[in-house]
């Protein structure tokens, strides 16, 4: 089995990280530099950073945060947020990230994800969907942009097929309906784009302890896992979350601080 990565998440709004339940109720948890200093010291694996009113609002990324946190770390930088061309995907990148992830604007103009793999590779180029639970979509899920306020008519399973064809190198798949509710990942979700597609999948939304990792990976056939609310309150540390895992034999990067 492939090692399995751990991933935490920075939603950003306004330079702050913020955490919120479901999309909503968002509250200000802290500097995103600061954390993203402090969760590449526990081992993390991978960071994520999401300006999360970037597309609603219809502006750019704070490239400047991107470009203070890029200078913090030395693990693989995802960003998201307001990234509606290729222009604006290399911005990013040269200001540090090695991953490009779209979302709403990939809704918007698909093209957008094979002419970004076309120039800088696929391995740069993540979809990120938001999904929640729709039983008249075949799949059972309903894709939504825009920070889960405007539902879309696209059903996720076939997205993802469609992005995958696009030249996206990964998928972060977020659960709308169990985002920061702490009580497990949406495992049935999670199972069917992973089994439905060959790029690796990000099982997000709804990590509140370390058994829901496990569940995730083994029953979800995720690649990696999405954290924020577990790690960002205080709750468990990435050493805490790694030693579970690993003494539960899923294969996780240990370092000296884990």
């Amino acid at each position: 089995m492939l090692g399995k990565r751990i991933i935490v998440c920075l939603d950003v709004r306004d330079g702050r990280t913020t955490k919120g339940v479901r999309f909503k109720d968002n509250l200000e948890v802290g500097d995103p530099v600061d954390m993203a200093r402090q969760y590449y010291d526990q081992g993390v694996d991978e960071l994520t950073f999401y300006d999360i009113t970037a597309s609603a609002q219809r502006r750019k990324i704070f490239i400047d945060v991107v470009e203070r946190v890029a200078r913090v770390i030395f693990i693989p930088f995802a960003v998201g947020g307001g990234i509606g061309s290729v222009e604006d995907m290399r911005e990013v990148l040269l200001a540090g990230a090695e991953k490009v992830s779209v979302n709403s604007q990939a809704v918007r103009q698909p093209g957008i994800i094979t002419e970004g793999a076309s120039r800088f590779g696929s391995q740069c180029v993540v979809l990120g969907m938001d999904a929640a639970r729709d039983p008249s979509m075949p799949s059972g899920y309903r894709v939504f942009i825009d920070g889960g306020r405007v539902a879309t008519d696209l059903d996720a399973l076939g997205w993802a097929r469609q992005a995958e064809k696009l030249g996206a190198g990964e998928i972060v798949l977020n659960s709308i309906d169990a985002d920061g509710s702490q009580g497990g990942y949406e495992l049935p979700l999670t199972r069917l784009i992973s089994e439905s597609v060959g790029i690796p999948v990000v099982a997000s939304g709804g990590a509140g302890q370390p058994s829901h990792l496990q569940e995730v990976f083994v029953e979800g056939k995720a690649d990696a896992a999405l954290i924020a609310s577990m790690v960002h309150f205080g709750t468990y540390s990435i050493g805490q979350i790694k030693s579970y895992l690993h003494q539960r034999n899923i294969p996780v990067r240990l370092d000296d601080s884990t």
